[in-house]
């Protein structure tokens, strides 16, 4: 119950964080909308990413039920329709960089957003069959997760100086 009331904690610190910076601009509110909504579902990405990270690392002791609900959190979530949380023009180049990190090439004719989405389901899937199984199943799963993960930011989203 203590990880549900914490992901709405989130949430809502997000959206109250998020509105402050997207009110300041002139931009369509459709894409901004967007925008906010994408981001927060990466907050709850990280959130339960987090968890479970650091139970594979040791910086965090394994609790199996607490995995379990992460995980199950990570496959819901990238199982949701995010069709209306892409749309053209939202972004960096267009709403500006103080707003978004999607590079426009999100939108490119050659992209291929949509496998790596997929490879994300299959790895949150993935991890929430294993992350109640123990700690090594935990730590066999984390890998795929964290490079389907890693795969999309390195090609679609600005990177960090």
């Amino acid at each position: 119950m203590k990880y549900g009331l914490g992901l709405i904690a989130v949430a809502a610190i997000t959206a109250v964080a998020g509105t402050a910076a997207i009110s300041d601009s002139n931009a369509d509110k459709a894409a901004l909308a967007a925008v906010k909504a994408r981001q927060s579902q990466m907050t709850l990405y990280a959130f339960n990413i987090g968890l479970l990270g650091g139970m594979a690392k040791g910086n965090v002791e394994y609790d199996a039920t607490a995995a379990s609900a992460a995980a199950a959190n990570l496959a819901s979530l990238s199982k949701l329709d995010q069709s209306r949380l892409w749309p053209q023009g939202s972004d960096n180049e267009t709403l500006g960089h103080d707003v978004t990190e999607a590079l426009p090439k999100i939108w490119a004719a050659d992209s291929d957003i949509a496998q790596k989405g997929m490879a994300l389901v299959e790895a949150a899937t993935a991890m929430e069959s294993a992350a109640g199984g123990g700690l090594d199943s935990l730590r066999g799963a984390m890998g795929p997760l964290g490079k389907s993960c890693g795969s999309c930011h390195e090609t679609y989203r600005q990177a960090k100086n």
